[in-house]
């Protein structure tokens, strides 16, 4: 027998909604109903196998039962605007499936279902009606069956005529009579007061019907059941029609029309599932009758041996596109190049580097020196910084290296964990890469020339063509430059601040020992709340399910309830510097005495750099002990000299110029101090009589105020009531009244637009700012405020880096940049340099990008990295 699966879409979106946590694209658009829905509508159908599909829609027009009860479904809650935004993607993507659908003026979607149902059932076609609302159970029969999700729409319960009575006690159709008398809030059909679920099934499992219960009103024990069920006999009657689904709707249904769902645009859905980033659905898409092409490779030429490499370089074209593979190695010295890809547009060559470095290490290296450095080849390579890395370590520098498909990639959506090749791909051609092993990879390069093309014209469309080609396709080679080079460690002063941090933690875990008055392990969560809540009976700020909460928060809320909080939380800073930098750095020195950390270019969402493996820019410097540790980073060799050059509050500079805000450039250009500046403003006293606290003050709102910091936010970190802090914000505005409009319009760009720029049309795209959850629109809010500030700073360092790297090489000078922490640059210069590198670097950090405030640099000199901050 055949099978039709019709899908109540109205109900499983709704399920899907409330069941599924909140997903959004980059660009804000909400999927998780969407994501939800085409889930279980997969796993429905793989489980049926169904012939047909059909999904039935509610429409916004009255139906017939609307025009006979006015307060037909009157008092439900309006669809949410998150929800309703999702039905023309569930529909479009239904159409791109080939799923019929139906939905027509003055019937409900349960009415087309009916008449579907019946008729199906009719031509000798088992129905499978899947649906959130039990209201669809009445058409339970023999041949119809009932999918009722539970638990959102992960679980079902299947219900024919059969396993409907051996749970209800009644049938299908007496299904009918027990919602009349019972009624159903949800629909506002009234019922007869009084008459809750289980007297209503009791009286229809009695006497068969409404009628019959009106009829035997006499017989039905209970005075104030018997009044009304008189008093309502109309009522009962009536809603017992309104429960009604019709199976006579006035449509017509082509079920040979309908098996033809399974011929569906595959390749046009795929697109639209990455734009909505579902590609986890991909997967899970059915085949296609329709006969699709085969992927096929132009050509794919293994090369094993050296002869074979210089027969593929001699005969290359104008433009290569390179995939590669390196060795999965946790030091620098460790990793090499294994394999590489390269497509000229006619042949595609599968390159062996470890076996031909391996049999003829300086052939092959002069082989493929003299490709990567070929400035006649053009050379397209996806997250090529690593491949440079590597080659920088084999002597060899890449020269027309143009174009970095996931640098683009991640200019155009910053959100994304990672640009793979493949994801690519899939997302900006709208294509699925085939094949296994070799095959696969071939694909993947000879994509390549399309996805450059669409990229290319992706950033030129979106006017970020300086963004890219002037800073960030260069960084790639300044961001190499500082892995190869890494940065000197003192083994030594390592070894001793091993000894040093271990007896301070010895120390302080006595002392909190003395407080407790017992031994415990301080690291365990439990063992300490035990400690501060049972036995020291400290007030409990927190519950989690699995006891007392002792984390950061909770710890800083009891700072002033005993002595022993401020160890604990001492504590816990030395044992993660010492476990995290003290014996994590000792790890990671590499065989040359240095530490060569990742730098990596497209992680962040604001645009700074991140740093891994290790992440040297995360080194506390507020404890002493925390800036004890950069006493090991050292110059590269003796009478080196560590630079580091700052810029100044640029992120203050860089609000005082998007906002245009007078007194606040003033205050810049002339170099005063801008918190003690702002705190005379704030508190209204002559600059001359700010006191410490109050430019502390002035410089936690010149910060917050960056960080779109709420009146809350800034109580909580000056420790004063919610009115005062509302009151400096207050003031602060009133003095700098340009900044509340520039933030202002910030907000309103973000929320038409979905994104803010920088000022260097760098994108980032706040979702949040679009959410009816209020905590989530705050969020977006304080995004919004900061990212142009954020990244426009970002885009200053990252310019400067470039700078600086281009002018040291063109002067041919020995120093060089080593690091990068966020606003610092860190140089190792020669002795003999000194001057000169001091004079240079300054003036390419200052004159980087002309603003309306001077961006100042401080300059710091010293022979370990703690003596230069």
């Amino acid at each position: 027998m055949e099978r039709l699966l019709i899908l109540d879409s109205n109900s499983l979106l709704n399920r899907a909604f409330f069941a599924i946590p909140p997903l959004t694209t980059s660009e804000g658009v909400n999927t998780n109903a969407v994501y939800g829905f085409f889930n279980m509508l997969f796993k429905i159908k793989e489980e049926l196998k169904p012939d047909y599909i059909v999904a039935t829609f509610d429409r916004k027009a009255p139906t017939f039962r609307h025009k006979e009860f006015d307060e037909y479904k009157a008092g439900r809650k309006k669809m949410a605007p998150e929800l309703a935004e999702q039905f023309p993607l569930v529909k479009e993507i239904l159409s791109l499936l080939s799923i019929t659908i139906h939905e027509i003026d003055g019937f409900e979607a349960d009415d087309i279902i009916g008449s579907l149902a019946k008729n199906a059932e009719e031509n000798g076609i088992e129905v499978f009606i899947v649906t959130g609302d039990k209201d669809a159970l009445q058409l339970a029969s023999e041949n119809i069956n009932v999918v009722i999700t539970k638990k959102g729409v992960s679980e079902t319960a299947i219900y024919d005529y059969k396993t409907f009575v051996e749970e209800f006690g009644v049938t299908p159709n007496q299904f009918i009579d027990v919602k009349g008398l019972m009624g159903d809030k949800s629909d506002n059909i009234p019922g007869v007061p009084g008459i809750g679920e289980k007297t209503a099934f009791k009286l229809i499992q009695t006497y068969g019907s409404v009628e019959e219960v009106l009829n035997n009103i006499d017989n039905i024990s209970g005075k104030k059941l018997k009044e009304n069920l008189e008093t309502y006999r109309e009522q009962a009657i009536f809603s017992k029609k309104l429960a009604t689904i019709m199976t006579e709707v006035p449509i017509d249904f082509d079920f040979d029309e309908i098996k033809s769902q399974q011929e569906y645009n595959r390749e046009k859905l795929i697109k639209l599932l990455f734009k909505l980033q579902l590609k986890t659905l991909i997967p899970k898409l059915p085949e296609s009758n329709k006969e699709e092409k085969e992927e096929v490779i132009i050509d794919v030429k293994e090369v094993n041996t050296l002869q074979e490499l210089n027969d593929v370089i001699n005969n290359l074209n104008e433009r290569s596109y390179i995939t590669y593979e390196i060795s999965n190695a946790s030091k620098y010295s460790e990793i090499n190049l294994d394999n590489m890809m390269i497509y000229d547009g006619e042949i595609v060559s599968s390159i062996n580097m470890k076996e031909i470095i391996e049999e003829n290490k300086d052939g092959s290296m002069l082989a493929l020196k003299n490709f990567m450095e070929n400035e006649k080849i053009f050379k397209v390579i996806n997250d090529g910084k690593n491949l440079v890395t590597v080659l920088n370590k084999m002597g060899i520098s890449i020269k027309s290296f143009d174009f970095d498909t996931a640098i683009a990639a991640y200019l155009i959506d910053s959100a994304k964990s990672s640009y793979p090749i493949i994801t690519l791909v899939n997302e900006y051609l709208g294509e699925e890469i085939t094949g296994e092993g070799i095959s696969l990879k071939g694909n993947i390069v000879i994509k390549m020339k399309d996805l450059y093309e669409v990229l290319k014209n992706r950033i030129k469309d979106e006017d970020m063509d300086e963004l890219y080609y002037t800073i960030e396709h260069p960084l790639i080679f300044v961001l190499s430059s500082m892995e190869t080079l890494g940065f000197n460690i003192n083994k030594n002063k390592l070894d001793e601040l091993s000894v040093i941090f271990k007896e301070e933690i010895k120390r302080t875990e006595k002392e909190i020992f003395a407080l407790s008055e017992e031994e415990f392990n301080i690291s365990s969560p439990k063992q300490l709340a035990k400690i501060l809540f049972e036995k020291l009976d400290l007030p409990v700020i927190k519950k989690t399910k699995t006891g007392y909460s002792t984390n950061a928060e909770v710890l800083e809320k009891l700072q002033d309830k005993h002595e022993i909080i401020p160890k604990i939380t001492y504590y816990r800073t030395i044992t993660k510097l010492n476990s995290t930098y003290v014996e994590g750095l000792k790890n990671v020195i590499d065989k040359d005495g240095c530490i060569h950390s990742s730098f990596n270019q497209t992680v962040t969402t604001t645009g700074r750099l991140s740093s891994t493996e290790p992440n040297l820019q995360n080194i506390p410097i507020r404890q002493e002990m925390g800036r004890e540790i950069r006493k090991v980073f050292i110059p590269m060799s003796e009478g080196d000299i560590l630079l580091s050059c700052d810029y100044s509050q640029i992120e203050l500079r860089v609000l005082a110029h998007m906002a245009e805000e007078t007194n606040m450039i003033d205050a810049f250009k002339h170099h005063t101090d801008i918190h003690t500046k702002t705190a005379s403003e704030v508190f209204k006293v002559p600059i001359n009589e700010v006191t410490s606290i109050m430019r502390s003050r002035a410089k936690a709102v010149n910060f917050g105020i960056v960080y779109g910091i709420s009146d809350f936010s800034l109580s909580q970190d000056l420790k004063i009531t919610k009115k005062e802090a509302s009151e400096y914000m207050e003031i602060y505005f009133e003095r700098y009244p340009k900044i509340k409009g520039f933030l202002d319009t910030v907000m309103e760009e973000a929320k038409d637009l979905g994104y803010v720029l920088t000022l260097l049309n760098r994108r980032r795209f706040i979702p949040e700012i679009k959410s009816s959850n209020r905590i989530v629109k705050a969020l977006g809010e304080r995004l919004a405020m900061n990212a142009p500030i954020q990244g426009s700073a970002a885009d200053i360092i990252k310019l400067a880096m470039v700078n600086v790297y281009n002018t040291l090489n063109s002067r041919n000078l020995k120093s060089t940049m080593i690091l990068q922490v966020h606003d610092e640059l860190i140089l190792n210069v020669k002795a003999d340099e000194l001057e000169e590198v001091k004079k240079l670097v300054k003036e390419e950090m200052e004159a980087v990008l002309k603003l309306s405030v001077p961006l100042d640099v401080d300059m710091n000199l010293g022979k370990t990295w703690y003596e230069a901050k």
